[in-house]
């Protein structure tokens, strides 16, 4: 029997409902690979960087590689895999959400734009002719499916 819960959201919470784990993928997202890189920015304690990196890693969220600078053993560096990647929509979201509701008086810390055509971007519903949608007109429906 699966045990696993049927809500998408709960299962996603599940890997990614702790403050941490956004703000390591945050680090990634910002080209930090490398434990030390990523816990002296964050001043994460090192055992809570190691588990949320493991739990991460086991999720398929991140890969691991291995990298040896001279005169150290081997260390592993972290990277986005494609599910990883994909969290830059989310990562893209809580951010505009923040800079919106929760405002820093000299403004935002970073800006999103097109790496083309360097045009400020923000996160929107789409509909499947490309269409965006105010949020107002979007509705979470519970699928009736049987076995959903």
């Amino acid at each position: 029997m699966d045990d696993a819960p049927a809500c998408s959201i709960e299962r996603s919470l599940q890997v990614l409902g702790e403050r941490w784990v956004f703000l390591v993928l945050r680090e990634i997202f910002a080209d930090k690979h490398k434990f030390a890189e990523i816990q002296s920015s964050l001043g994460i304690a090192p055992n809570l960087l190691s588990d949320r990196l493991k739990l991460l890693v086991e999720a398929g969220v991140l890969r691991t590689r291995t990298y040896q600078e001279p005169g150290s053993r081997h260390r592993q560096s972290y990277h986005l895999t494609p599910a990883g990647q994909e969290l830059q929509l989310v990562l893209a979201a809580l951010q505009q959400w923040g800079d919106r509701h929760r405002p820093r008086p000299s403004g935002p810390s970073a800006l999103r734009q097109s790496c083309s055509t360097g045009q400020a971007v923000r996160v929107g519903f789409v509909d499947d002719d490309g269409r965006e949608l105010p949020a107002e007109d979007v509705a979470f429906v519970m699928n009736t499916e049987p076995g959903a």
